[in-house]
């Protein structure tokens, strides 16, 4: 199977599942809860200081939280915005690393003519930007502009 996109690392994007939120593929761990949160035609990318890269907004989802609470807590820590009414748009899955495994990410769409927050930089997150595809400062993360693409359609 062809994937839907590969980053510089060798990860893979494998099939983006659009389904029902309450039945989660459960072949491999589902870790992850990811935004694509749109403005005005623009996506709203975070670029992480760790990886260096430009990514969409999420992270893992903590113990006893669900993918769609993981996703709002996500979104607010790493950009300054609380939305609470996201639509959930499907199931990533991923083949990650040189061991290959299978992994899922929950992935939410808001589109917000004016999002309201105060972004404020921290250890993870070192800044935020409207992105509609321009060349910026630094790598942006295919899967998750491919991911982010997939989920509008």
């Amino acid at each position: 199977m062809t994937p839907l996109a590969v980053n510089d690392a060798g990860n893979e994007l494998t099939a983006f599942h659009r389904g029902a939120e309450a039945v989660p593929p459960g072949d491999a761990p589902l870790p992850l809860a990811l935004v694509a949160l749109w403005s005005r035609g623009r996506l709203l990318l975070v670029f992480n200081r760790y990886r260096q890269e430009w990514e969409l907004p999420g992270g893992m989802i903590d113990a006893g939280e669900t993918p769609r609470q993981a996703a709002v807590r996500e979104l607010h820590e790493e950009s300054g915005f609380h939305i609470t009414r996201l639509t959930f748009s499907g199931y990533a899955e991923y083949v990650l690393g040189p061991e290959r495994r299978t992994e899922y990410a929950a992935l939410y769409l808001a589109d917000e003519a004016a999002p309201r927050g105060t972004f404020t930089p921290d250890d993870e997150i070192e800044d935020i930007v409207w992105w509609h595809g321009q060349e910026l400062p630094g790598r942006v993360q295919i899967l998750d502009t491919t991911l982010a693409a997939l989920s509008r359609r």
